[in-house]
């Protein structure tokens, strides 16, 4: 990031310094939070270090325990500024010890947060919006339309408040990925800043390799995300037609599967970096061999490996999961044509935890989710 002070940080610096309103500190990186320390109350570039410290290395709660911040400066803090923006109402542990997260954001909005323990590569799933826009029909919380974009405190204090709460008793969180409530990439400026934070030395301290945003396919940001950061990518295909993949996907009719492949060729990759794509097998619609055989196509010249998904059941769907020996037979041929191929262990499916369960939507689905599926049921009738 560049040493220009944004109008972002111009703008919070009036209002710290004039105390009008609480200015949200975790929506500022390390270098922004420098420079609106010294815009609105003269402090030094140490000071805005050590603040950033206590956010995240050292995780405080309140400016009481800065102890190396003057008395002065804790109280102009304290009147105009806060830490925490999420209230954590509750944890749900599954029976395989998957727990999810349920936190309060400003508004009364909740937003679900996915712990999932494995020894020493424990992994967080965050969200990154409350609902989605984009309607993907297979998904539960598509069902919510897209209530608003969580900002960049509310996106990285799920990630502070999971290691308060589990790292203690759980062993500690190694890998961060953007797969929760949301398309990550529709709130692109949230989550590179965002994600600033998660790789500073003084933050949250996550290797970039440990890092991994999932997105549907917003080519344009899929583009920015390569070029202002070097964290990992997971695309969600899930067909290898457009014709289906615009079915159950419809951002598919604003970027095809030929448009979204150009755009990972061109994705900065280091030596023996992949882009993994994540494909949730669905019964009857895209879970055929040549639905196998076009991912070996469609992936070939492209760095990568498939993470195989059994689609995971909610309310009022209409999918179902296929059977093993589908699944199976579907991952073998991916294997005899030398595909890094690997079967996502379905994780808190009791507690609604699993890949495509989150969220809480209403009676009615969103307009245009509902035409989506209801296309697919009448098709679904016609074909019985």
């Amino acid at each position: 990031m560049t040493s220009s002070i944004s109008a972002r940080v111009l703008d919070a610096a009036t209002q710290l310094g004039e105390g009008a309103e609480e200015v949200d500190l975790k929506n500022f990186t390390h270098v922004e939070l420098r420079q609106l320390l010294k815009e609105a109350l003269d402090e030094p570039g140490f000071r805005g270090d050590q603040l950033f410290k206590w956010l995240y290395e050292k995780r405080a709660e309140t400016f009481d325990q800065m102890t190396n911040l003057s008395k002065d400066l804790r109280a102009k803090l304290d009147g105009a500024a806060r830490i925490s923006p999420l209230e954590f109402e509750g944890a749900h542990e599954s029976g395989d010890g998957t727990t999810k997260l349920t936190f309060k954001c400003d508004g009364g909005a909740v937003v679900e947060t996915v712990y999932i323990p494995a020894g020493e590569r424990n992994t967080l799933c965050i969200s990154s919006q409350v609902g989605c826009a984009l309607g993907c029909t297979f998904c539960y919380t598509a069902k919510m339309g897209l209530k608003r974009n969580l900002t960049t405190a509310e996106i990285v204090d799920q990630v502070v408040q999971a290691r308060r709460k589990m790292t203690d008793a759980n062993g500690r969180i190694g890998n961060i990925v953007f797969m929760g409530m949301g398309e990550p990439l529709h709130n692109v400026d949230n989550v590179i800043r965002a994600i600033d934070i998660l790789l500073d030395g003084d933050g949250l301290n996550f290797s970039r390799r440990k890092v991994t945003v999932s997105t549907s396919g917003m080519v344009p940001a899929i583009h920015r995300l390569g070029e202002e950061t070097n964290v990992q990518l997971a695309i969600s295909l899930n067909a290898t037609t457009d014709e289906t993949r615009s079915q159950i996907m419809p951002i598919n009719d604003r970027w095809g599967l030929d448009e979204l492949m150009d755009a990972l060729r061109d994705y900065p990759l280091t030596n023996r970096e992949r882009i993994t794509f994540e494909y949730v097998l669905i019964k009857g619609v895209n879970d055929t061999l040549d639905d196998a055989r076009r991912i070996v196509e469609l992936t070939e010249d492209i760095p990568s490996k498939i993470n195989l998904i059994p689609f995971n059941p909610h309310p009022r769907t209409p999918f179902e999961t296929p059977s093993e020996e589908t699944m199976a037979a579907f991952q073998q041929v991916l294997v005899e044509h030398n595909v890094a191929v690997f079967r996502r262990r379905t994780r808190g499916r009791d507690e609604m935890a699993a890949c495509g369960q989150l969220g809480k939507p209403g009676d009615k689905e969103p307009p245009h989710v509902r035409r989506k599926l209801d296309k697919f049921r009448n098709d679904s009738v016609v074909n019985a």
